[in-house]
């Protein structure tokens, strides 16, 4: 018999295996909540499910909810050299979303149990369909108050595998823990059949730094395709993470952010602009967050950021996101801006580099020969502390 076994509970009735491995068990790992829904064999030790060093090779059992293998136990049991014998329950996602009757194969399932709960907040933020693996003081009251400003319904399954199971809206006020809170951009929507689970990240066409062309813009104000690859390089754009696009203009700096899985703000002042940004992340399939307003005064109270393009908005935004984000990268079309925005950069604790694109593309010549065209220089400048 291996003497460590893992049974994920699930209801009443334990998975087959699990009444003889429990009645068994020397000791058993688990939570009080655990311990009292299944009948404890006399005289075992009872240890919390953190407590690994209580096994101390006897015949155990270790309690855990659904399928222990998804975000569970077996990974640490597993990291100190055990094989234990896995005997799971229903994944808590799929019966949450069994109870909600919607298919489940597009959703990214992020976990806040144990972890920070920032990063699981900014998937939410950045796609249509999120499960959390919540813990208490990160579960569905954080992740509403994170999520203001964005158009999400937010749900709680709670008391998965109880008699008092439900998945409900979240209108503020106490949950019960454990509980999965399910993030939806489109609560009633049926999802389009994909072929990869948890949903694509990234557009499966056309890679980054997409043409101008991919993009709706006012007369060639555009970051230019060659200055945006760099600029993507140095922002790092990636789901966890948030990204604030300042000056964003027609938003195909943070569009392509989105794109790549990060969550987006763009802040614009030009009205029509904003307009176009929010039509062009339609076109892309990815949501962006719009904040009409001129920086640094349109920057408060936005949630912080993990880096920030800095596109328009000239010194003084720099100056006011220099000490909130680690990362800083800034497009500048004028030498003599250079300077005080490495300054303001240098100031603020960050390292900072930099260099002059002068991307020269080719052109066709009337008689079908070719030329290199020169597009006006850009000074990307960018920082990291």
């Amino acid at each position: 018999m291996n003497p460590v076994t893992v049974i994920g509970l699930d209801g009443p009735e334990l998975p087959p295996g699990g009444p003889e491995a429990l009645a068994a068990a020397e000791v058993v790992l688990g939570a009080r909540y655990q311990f009292d829904a299944v009948a404890l064999p006399d005289g075992a030790v009872l240890a919390d499910a953190t407590d690994l060093d209580a096994l101390d090779g006897r015949r155990a059992v270790v309690l855990a909810s659904g399928d222990p293998g998804f975000f569970g136990i077996v990974r640490s049991l597993r990291a100190r050299g055990l094989r234990p014998a896995v005997l799971p329950g229903r994944c808590s996602v799929a019966r949450a979303f069994a109870l909600l009757g919607r298919s489940w194969d597009d959703v990214t399932v992020v976990s806040a149990h144990g972890r920070a709960l920032r990063p699981a907040l900014n998937v939410c933020r950045a796609r249509p369909a999120v499960a959390v693996l919540t813990a208490p003081g990160a579960g569905a009251p954080q992740l509403a108050a994170g999520l203001d400003g964005w158009s999400r319904t937010l749900l709680v399954a709670e008391d998965l595998g109880g008699p008092g199971e439900r998945v409900r809206r979240y209108d503020g006020g106490e949950v019960v823990d454990p509980h999965v809170a399910l993030c939806l951009a489109d609560e009633h929507g049926v999802p389009e059949r994909g072929w990869m689970a948890g949903g694509e990240p990234v557009s499966s066409a056309g890679g980054w730094a997409l043409p101008e062309d991919r993009f709706s813009h006012r007369d060639g104000m555009i970051t230019k395709s060659e200055v945006r690859a760099l600029a993507l390089a140095r922002l790092a754009p990636g789901p966890g993470r948030l990204i604030w696009d300042v000056g964003a203009g027609s938003g195909s700096v943070g569009v392509e952010c989105a794109r790549l899985g990060a969550a987006v703000i763009a802040v614009e002042r030009d009205a029509v602009q904003c307009s176009r940004l929010v039509a062009n992340a339609g076109a892309h399939d990815v949501d962006v967050r719009v904040v009409e307003g001129s920086a640094p005064a349109a920057l408060d109270g936005l949630p912080e950021p993990d880096a920030v393009f800095v596109g328009g908005g000239g010194l003084e935004a720099v100056r006011a996101v220099a000490g909130t984000a680690p990362r800083v990268v800034v497009a500048l079309a004028a030498l003599d801006r250079v300077a005080p925005c490495r300054e303001a950069l240098l100031a603020a604790g960050h390292e900072v580099d930099g260099v002059a694109l002068a991307a020269s593309r080719l052109a066709e010549l009337p008689d079908g020969g070719v030329r290199m065209a020169a597009t006006n220089p850009v000074f990307l400048l960018w920082g990291q502390r």
